[in-house]
């Protein structure tokens, strides 16, 4: 075979993502949140992106009967300067200068087309549960609260100096998110140079400081700590702190004997006990949590069914505005040209690919709700098995893109505000041919541990109660869903019972 060029044919295939089909499926993983901080960067490098104004209900946006998804969900429109007139001269600031130029807003409703614009008079409850007749401090609510360091670092600063100072500065950068101490004191006296002693000493001290327990070493060290700040660090408490594992597993007996007291006394310490704080830190620690916002709605419609909307208080609506890029084309040149038409193309496939978005939540919502209408009607224990394949093949999507579409998506109905995601679940066998889902047997078993009496249910009663109820189950599959819900066994639930009885 020589060698030397030639030219060749290959056929083959591949999948190639266009930039267009890339913020498609960016745009499906965003909740309304996310998406409102993204258009608002698009906007400042697309001069021809604008705020809509939402006054004018959007019709096909919701709401939605689940057993009717809607066709269209226009969520754009272009700006004109008709248009912009007609909404002054509706709209309460224009046309009308004799008008009051203050609003009601706990009197007016300004329109209805979805559950979030309904306006809440959250001032007013704020003001009463205050007992002031002011508005929300939103100060107070921007302001975070001082943590754990820093209220530590406070009362170190009033209550030593020098060197003292500086041991417990260390001792507090040392603590976890608990409180405690994790940072052997030996190496942090190495470090200063100072002996143990010294720095036991200001240990002690830390300890006392509020929240009374901080830099603790152990469990028993940081209750001995609040023991003392109560008064109560008497021999027989500290031995009792000193021995807590008598203490969980409920020996009375064994507490007696070695505390050398009767079991009145015995109960009176662990009444006491039960009042200090195992993890004193936590007070302080953590950031606040950032409120869960629906992206859906689902309420029940004036003919009994239920009907799906999109959350428009958080959903962008955007305009291409004709009228700013007719002024910029006017006199431009050809590399302005230029700019403007893929502004405006950018601008076009934005538009398409938030309406497409806006369609597939609100399909993907019906089904659900369709497939697991006996849970908004009933409630968990009505829950049915579900897998995202079953509801890509109802809607014709492909299985990836359910999955995009229900993450980090939360739906609010009467019953609460659960992440899409939460109606997908396995399924367990029942006698009657059907499978239960495993959510709603998790539900039973809680349940049934909850309302059981005298007599602790071992695992084997609960898989014999629940396969009385029809439900085809093992009891391992019990004792995983029981430990799932943060349920001891029966001698542990038993145990705790004979404590809180104490």
């Amino acid at each position: 075979m020589g060698l030397g060029p030639r030219l060749e044919l290959r056929q083959s295939q591949q999948l190639v993502m266009t930039p267009q089909l890339q913020l498609a499926i960016k745009l499906l993983t965003l909740t309304n949140v996310e998406l409102e901080g993204w258009i608002a960067e698009e906007m400042e490098r697309n001069p021809l992106l604008a705020g809509g104004d939402a006054a004018e209900p959007q019709e096909p946006a919701g709401p939605s009967g689940v057993d009717a998804p809607p066709d269209a969900l226009p969520a754009v429109d272009d700006a004109s300067s008709a248009g912009l007139e007609a909404l002054l001269r509706d709209g309460s600031g224009g046309g009308d200068e004799s008008g009051p130029l203050d609003a009601d807003f706990t009197g007016e409703r300004f329109h209805h087309d979805c559950e979030s614009d309904q306006p809440a008079d959250w001032g007013e409850r704020a003001a009463q549960a205050s007992g002031e007749d002011a508005g929300p401090d939103f100060e107070r609510m921007a302001g975070g609260e001082a943590g754990l360091t820093e209220v530590l670092e406070a009362q170190a600063t009033a209550r030593f100096d020098g060197i003292e100072l500086a041991i417990a500065r260390f001792i507090i950068d040392g603590l976890d998110e608990a409180g405690y101490l994790v940072e052997p004191l030996a190496e942090i006296a190495d470090r200063l140079d100072v002996s143990p002693a010294r720095a036991e000493a200001v240990l002690r001290e830390v300890q006392m400081f509020d929240p009374t327990g901080v830099a603790a070493r152990s469990l028993s060290e940081c209750l001995i700590a609040q023991a003392r700040a109560a008064d109560r660090c008497d021999p027989a408490m500290e031995k009792l702190l000193n021995n807590l594992d008598l203490v969980a597993r409920g020996d009375m007996a064994g507490l007696m004997r070695l505390c050398k007291l009767d079991r009145e006394d015995i109960v009176d310490m662990i009444r006491e006990l039960k009042s200090y704080d195992p993890k004193p830190g936590l007070r302080y620690a953590g950031e606040a949590a950032t409120p869960v916002v629906p992206d859906v709605f689902v309420t029940r419609g004036a003919d009994g069914g239920w009907q799906i909307s999109l959350n428009q208080a958080t959903l962008p609506r955007l305009i291409i505005d004709r009228d700013y890029h007719s002024e910029l084309a006017v006199g431009a040149d050809k590399a302005t040209h230029g700019f403007l038409n893929e502004c405006v193309a950018s601008a076009n496939w934005l538009l398409k690919a938030l309406d497409q978005r806006a369609r597939t939540i609100v399909r993907v919502a019906t089904e659900i709700v369709r497939l697991q209408q006996g849970f908004f009607e009933q409630g968990v224990s009505q829950l049915k098995p579900l897998t995202l394949r079953q509801v890509a093949d109802l809607i014709e999507m492909h299985e990836s893109t359910v999955s995009r579409v229900t993450s980090n998506k939360y739906l609010l109905c009467d019953r609460g505000q659960y992440e899409l995601k939460y109606f997908f679940t396995s399924g367990v066998g029942s006698g009657d041919g059907e499978t239960a889902s495993a959510l709603a047997v998790k539900d039973r078993i809680a349940r049934l541990i909850a309302a059981e009496g005298e007599d602790v249910l071992s695992d084997d009663k609960l898989v014999e109660l629940l396969i009385g109820e029809g439900f085809d189950i093992a009891r391992r599959t019990v004792a995983k869903y029981r430990e799932a819900l943060g349920l001891g066994s029966s001698v542990q639930r038993r145990r705790a019972r004979a404590l809180r009885a104490a």
